[in-house]
C-alpha cells in the first residue's frame, strides 16, 4: 500500500520501447509541491484536491519514452476541511453564494492558479492553512479563474498564487512564491495597528484578505438613505480621518480611528459642515516610508494614504477593532461612521487615488495588482516600463476595458454596501489617458479612425469617464476630478464631464491669494471668481462645477498664508527641497508667528478675508480641517510624513477661537447657507449683479485695482453690497443709493470679534451701528486697508 506523502510527487520513466508503445498505468504517489511567500513558513497543513486523476505526459525520441505522471491524492488519503467544486467565473472576489463562497479572479497571463486559505491564527503565525491548486481545464472560464467552497469560513483569510513568466522586460513579474491580495477582497489584514512595525522590523508584512461567512451579521443601517444634497448647496470639509482625534485634547475614547471622528461629528454640525470630504480611506501602508526624522526625533511614514494597496478595503488600522473579526468590525465602524454622518445632515465623500498603486515602479513590492497581471493594470511600455505620470512610480491603466470595469466595480461598491455619497478623485487627468496596448478595438469595441494614438495619450471621450458618468448605480452621487496630473496635464475648465462632475479649482486658489494679498492685476479675475468662474465653467458646466477652495491638505494652512512668504519643510528631513516653492503667500511684514502685535492682528483680518470670499463666492465652497481655528504646520506646506502634531486638529487650540475666528466662520457658513442668491444653480446675471467701484456702477478694472465691490439681489435678505478693499490704503466708499432703504452692516472684517460679525443678539450691537450712522445717513462707508465688508439693505425707519 503506498505511504501518503504531504505534497505532490512526481518522476520521469525511461525505458526503451518502440515509439507507438502506449502506457497504463496507475500509482498513489503525490508531487512534492513546494509552496512559499513572502513571510510565510513552507508548510502547508492541509492539501485539498477534489479529483482523482492521473495526467501522463509522454515524450518520444528515438527508442526513449519520457513519462511524467502526477497522480492526485484520493479524498480519502488525505481529508480537506472543505467540499471543493468548479465555481462560477462572476461577480469577481470572494462571494457568499449557494451555502458556501466563491472565489473568482481575473488573469490574462498566468499559467497557474492556486487560492490560499489562512485561519487568522495562522496568520499571525506565517502559515498556509490550506493549498487548492486550480485546474486551468476546470477552474478556468475565458481569462478568470475560479472556484467554489463548502466549510467552515469563520475567521478565514485568503490570497492568491500565480505561476508564469517573471519577465519585467514584457512587463510581467509572476512568482508562484508570492501570496498575492485579491484585487476584489472587502478587508485587507496585515498589521492590527497603526503605525506599528511587523515582525522581524518587517514594514511590508504579508497581507491577506477576508472570506465572507454565513456566520457575518447584516449591518443595520436604520433606515440609512442618501442625501442627496444639490450640489451648489454643499459646504465641503477636507479631513484626515486620523488627524481629526488623535491629538490628546481632542478626549475621544478611540482617537485617530472612525468612531473617534463620530464623537467629533457635531462639532461639524456646529460649524455648518454638511458634507465632508475624507482623505485617502482607501487599505494602504502607512510605513511606506518608515525611517528615522532625525530634525524631530520621531518616524516618518505616509500619513496623507495617497498610495492604495487594496481599493475595496477601508483602512483596517483606522477602526479602533483593528485585525479583530478578520476586519470585519473595521468595515463596520466605517459603516457607522456614514450612518452616523447622515443623521446629523452631513453626506461623505471619498478622496480616492485611482492614478497609481503603493507597488511603485519596478523595484516596488509585489502585494496585488504587478502579480495578478502586471501588464493588464499597469501602464507599460513595449519593453515593460513604467510609465509615471502619477509621479509616484507607476500609473493604473484606467482606460483597459479590465481595469475601468474594476473602477466602476469599486466605485458602485462604496455606493451600494459602505453608502458614501462621492468621490473626489486624486490626479483624475490620468484617468482621461489612453492605456497600454491602445487601439479602437481595445477600448472601444470598434476600429477608430485615424487611430494613431499612443500610451497615455489625453483621450476627448475616455471611456472610463464615460462609464462613470453614465452609471445607473453611480449617477447622482457627487464625482469631483483634481483636473491636472504629475505630467503636466493640466484640465481646469476642460475635463470631460458629462454634466455631472465638479473639479477642484486650482485657478480660484491661485486668484484668490493674489488679489486678497494686494497684488495688482488680479481685479477682474477676482471678479470671476466670485461669480463661480464663468471664464472656465460657461458653456461647459455650472457655478457647482467649481470647488472653490483657499487651501487644502497640500499647502499652506490658511493661518500659516498669512504668516510665511517661504516653505518651511526641514521637519521632511529633505533639506527643504519638497513642496511646492510658489505659494502666493504674505506673512503680513513679519516671517514666522513670532511677530509684532499690529501684524498678528492683520493676519487675523486677512484670514477673515479669504474665508468671507471662499463663502460669498459661487460654486461649492471648501474649507481645509483645522483652518476654522487658525491650526498652523510651522510654515510646512508637505506634511505626507508626519503622524504627530503637524497634521492633528488641536482640539485646545479650537476652543480657544469658539469667540473669535471659529464663531466668525460658523456666523459667515451661516450666512451663506441663509442667502439665496449666494448658492446659484447658474452664473449671475445683470439682472441680480452689479458691479461698483469706490462709487457706485463704476468698477475699476484696471491693472492697479485692488478694490471690488458689488451687490446680489436675494429673495431672503433682499439686496447684499459686498466689498473687498485689498489696498494698503484705507478708502471711505459711496454706497448706491435705495431710496426707502438704508444700508446697515453685517461683516466688517477689519473689527476685532465679536464685531467682525453683527449679530442681533450681539451685545452693544446698537453702539457699534451707532458709530457709523454719520455715514451711513451720507450713504458711504469706511473701509481699513485690506479689509471687506458685507452691508444689507434693510428698510430706513426715518423715511
Amino acid at each position: 500500500m503506498p505511504i501518503p506523502i504531504m505534497g505532490f510527487f512526481s518522476f520521469t520513466l525511461t525505458h526503451n520501447a518502440p515509439s507507438s508503445t502506449s502506457l497504463f498505468f496507475s500509482q498513489n504517489l503525490l508531487h512534492s509541491h513546494s509552496q512559499s511567500g513572502p513571510n510565510f513558513t513552507n508548510l502547508n497543513k492541509r492539501v485539498s484536491h477534489y479529483h482523482n486523476t492521473i495526467k501522463i505526459k509522454t515524450l518520444a525520441s528515438g527508442n526513449e519514452i519520457h513519462t511524467e505522471t502526477v497522480v492526485m491524492v484520493e479524498k480519502s488519503q488525505l481529508e480537506s476541511c472543505f467540499q471543493v467544486s468548479r465555481g462560477y467565473p462572476s461577480p469577481f472576489g470572494a462571494t457568499l453564494r449557494d451555502g458556501g463562497v466563491n472565489f473568482a479572479i481575473y488573469s490574462l497571463n498566468a499559467l497557474s492558479a492556486t487560492l490560499c486559505l489562512i485561519t487568522l491564527s495562522d496568520f499571525q503565525d506565517n502559515v498556509v492553512t490550506e493549498y487548492i491548486p486550480l485546474d486551468p481545464l476546470i477552474n478556468k472560464t475565458g481569462d478568470v479563474w475560479h472556484v467554489f467552497l463548502k466549510g467552515d469560513f469563520k475567521d478565514m483569510l485568503y490570497g492568491y498564487k500565480f505561476g508564469g513568466k517573471f519577465s519585467p522586460e514584457e512587463g510581467h513579474y509572476y512568482d508562484s512564491s508570492r501570496i498575492l491580495l485579491d484585487p476584489y477582497a472587502k478587508a485587507v489584514i496585515s498589521r492590527g495597528e497603526f503605525g506599528a512595525i511587523g515582525p522581524d522590523a518587517n514594514c511590508w508584512p504579508q497581507m491577506a484578505g477576508m472570506v465572507p461567512s454565513s456566520f457575518d451579521d447584516e449591518y443595520d443601517w436604520e433606515g440609512d438613505l442618501p442625501l442627496k444634497y444639490p450640489q451648489k448647496d454643499l459646504i465641503i470639509y477636507e479631513m484626515h480621518v486620523r488627524g481629526f482625534t488623535k491629538h490628546e485634547s481632542s478626549k475621544t475614547k478611540f482617537p485617530g480611528t472612525y468612531i473617534g471622528v463620530v464623537e467629533k461629528l457635531d462639532h461639524l454640525k456646529e460649524l455648518g459642515v454638511n458634507c465632508i470630504e475624507l482623505m485617502p480611506c482607501h487599505e494602504f501602508n502607512e510605513l511606506e516610508y518608515f525611517s528615522y526624522n532625525s530634525v524631530l526625533g520621531d518616524y516618518k511614514v505616509n500619513f496623507w494614504g495617497y498610495s492604495t494597496v487594496n481599493y475595496f478595503s477601508p483602512m483596517i488600522r483606522y477602526s479602533s477593532a483593528g485585525i479583530k473579526n478578520c476586519g470585519r468590525d473595521g468595515v463596520n465602524e466605517f459603516k457607522f461612521l456614514i450612518k452616523e454622518a447622515h443623521k446629523r445632515g452631513i453626506e461623505v465623500i471619498m478622496d480616492v487615488v485611482f492614478n497609481h498603486t503603493a507597488e511603485g515602479n519596478e523595484d516596488g513590492p509585489v502585494i496585488s495588482f504587478r502579480g495578478v497581471d502586471n501588464s493588464v493594470y499597469y501602464m507599460v511600455a513595449p519593453k515593460g516600463e513604467f510609465y509615471n505620470y502619477s509621479g509616484c512610480g507607476n500609473t493604473f491603466n484606467c482606460n483597459h476595458p479590465v481595469v475601468r470595469q474594476f473602477i466602476v466595480d469599486c466605485l458602485r461598491y462604496w455606493v451600494s454596501e459602505m453608502h458614501v455619497d462621492g468621490f473626489r478623485f486624486d490626479l483624475a487627468s490620468i484617468m482621461t489617458r489612453g492605456s497600454s496596448l491602445w487601439d479602437g478595438v481595445n477600448v472601444l469595441s470598434a476600429p477608430a479612425e485615424d487611430d494613431i494614438l499612443t500610451i497615455g495619450t489625453p483621450l476627448g471621450n475616455p471611456p472610463l469617464i464615460d462609464l462613470i458618468s453614465n452609471d445607473p448605480i453611480l449617477r447622482g452621487v457627487k464625482l469631483i476630478a483634481e483636473a491636472w496630473d504629475a505630467a503636466g496635464l493640466y484640465q481646469v475648465g476642460t475635463f470631460p464631464h458629462w454634466g455631472t462632475w465638479s473639479e477642484w479649482n486650482g485657478k480660484y486658489r491661485d486668484t484668490v491669494r493674489q488679489f486678497i494679498k494686494g497684488t495688482d492685476g488680479f481685479a477682474g479675475a477676482f471678479a470671476e471668481c466670485l461669480c463661480g468662474s464663468p471664464n472656465i465653467y460657461q458653456g461647459v458646466g455650472r457655478p457647482w462645477s467649481s470647488i472653490n477652495f483657499v487651501c487644502a491638505h497640500d499647502g499652506f494652512t490658511l493661518a500659516d498664508l498669512v504668516t510665511y512668504n517661504n516653505k518651511h519643510n526641514l521637519p521632511n528631513g529633505e533639506d527643504n527641497h519638497d513642496g511646492e516653492n510658489h505659494n502666493n503667500s504674505w506673512n503680513c511684514g513679519q516671517e514666522g508667528e513670532f511677530a509684532s502685535i499690529s501684524v498678528k492682528r492683520l493676519r487675523k483680518r486677512q484670514m477673515r478675508n479669504f474665508f468671507l470670499s471662499l463663502m460669498v463666492s459661487q460654486g461649492i465652497p471648501m474649507i481645509y480641517m483645522g483652518d476654522e481655528y487658525g491650526h498652523t504646520k510651522g510654515g510646512n506646506n508637505n506634511t505626507y510624513c508626519h503622524d504627530n502634531y503637524l497634521n492633528y486638529f488641536q482640539w485646545d487650540k479650537k476652543e480657544e477661537s469658539l469667540s473669535d475666528f471659529f464663531r466668525f466662520c460658523r456666523l459667515v457658513i451661516k450666512f451663506r447657507q441663509e442667502c439665496e442668491s449666494l448658492g446659484l444653480d447658474d452664473f449671475p446675471t445683470s439682472d441680480r449683479l452689479q458691479w461698483h467701484g469706490h462709487f457706485p456702477g463704476k468698477p475699476d478694472w484696471s491693472e492697479t485695482s485692488r478694490f471690488v465691490a458689488y451687490t446680489m439681489v436675494d429673495s431672503v435678505k433682499r439686496e447684499l453690497y459686498i466689498a473687498f478693499n485689498t489696498s494698503h490704503l484705507p478708502s471711505t466708499i459711496t454706497l448706491p443709493e435705495r431710496p426707502g432703504y438704508r444700508w446697515e452692516p453685517l461683516v466688517d472684517t477689519s473689527k476685532p470679534a465679536p464685531y467682525d460679525f453683527l449679530t442681533p443678539d450681539l451685545p452693544g450691537r446698537d453702539i457699534v451701528i451707532q458709530q457709523y450712522a454719520h455715514f451711513l445717513d451720507a450713504n458711504m462707508y469706511p473701509m481699513l486697508s485690506y479689509s471687506s465688508i458685507i452691508l444689507l439693505c434693510t428698510p430706513d425707519e426715518n423715511d
